[in-house]
């Protein structure tokens, strides 16, 4: 899928180089750059969002609270991760939806395919509306605090929808990323040990480990009770090491 970079604040913040976890269908992905550069290309032979080491590994799809995850599928823009908010409501990531003509693609073009696992899902639901962040342009592919989009489904499906949170987020709370990444896009890969590493210019930093395909995973807060909340969902990575950043939930509308 598609990605943008994440640009310098206002108040000073000069990011680390990022890039989106999937920039195109052709599989460019774009360094984080300021908007009047030219922005280079990353191989595909690189994965940005992994470390030296990789703690990813296979989970069920079927299980609890990743039974709300599935795959956002499309002809025109590829796939990415998806998590169920509402029975009806899919939050993903905005850069996902860019087609190669630098628009948002058609809603009758996108499906949801729920618990999706060696090409068998839980369900499957087509898209019939799309909202993105306020001022997300598809041509920039941002800015970064603008890329989510909800993604209402024809029919509500029978799964548990995970809440997004509401409440302040701090350094060292416990994160786990789920996604259907490229080196791995038929099985659900996982980093569940990670953390929040705090936030930068209106967007969550993580430690998770995450590449291409993950863009729009839902970045879960797990409480100290067992119950998980989504507290962002996946926009950018960093390009040499593991982490990256995600919109805060508390900026998504519920509906």
């Amino acid at each position: 899928m598609r990605g943008r970079g994440l640009k310098p604040s206002t108040g000073g913040f000069t990011p680390p180089a990022l890039t989106g976890l999937w920039r195109s269908a052709l599989g460019a992905l774009l360094l984080a750059w300021p908007a009047a550069a030219q922005q280079p290309v990353i191989p595909r032979s690189e994965r940005p969002g992994l470390g030296a080491t990789d703690p990813r590994a296979p989970v069920d799809a079927r299980a609890a609270p990743r039974n709300a995850l599935g795959r956002v599928q499309s002809q025109v823009t590829g796939r990415c991760t998806g998590v169920l908010v509402a029975p009806d409501l899919v939050l993903t990531a905005a850069h996902c939806l860019v087609t190669r003509n630098q628009t948002i693609a058609r809603p009758e073009s996108l499906r949801f395919l729920l618990g999706y696992r060696l090409g068998e899902f839980a369900a499957a639901a087509q898209v019939v509306q799309i909202r993105t962040g306020e001022g997300f342009d598809p041509v920039r592919r941002g800015p970064t605090v603008a890329d989510w989009a909800l993604l209402r489904l024809a029919a509500p499906l029978a799964a548990q929808p995970l809440p997004l949170w509401e409440a302040s987020l701090s350094a060292g709370q416990r994160v786990m990323l789920a996604g259907y990444q490229q080196d791995r896009p038929e099985v659900l890969l996982a980093d569940t040990g990670c953390e929040l590493l705090g936030r930068e210019a209106g967007l969550l930093r993580h430690s998770c480990s995450a590449t291409r395909g993950a863009s729009g995973a839902p970045l879960l807060l797990v409480l100290p009770d067992g119950r998980v909340a989504v507290a962002g969902v996946l926009a950018v990575a960093l390009r040499h090491a593991a982490g990256g950043y995600a919109v805060p939930a508390e900026s998504i509308p519920r509906r």
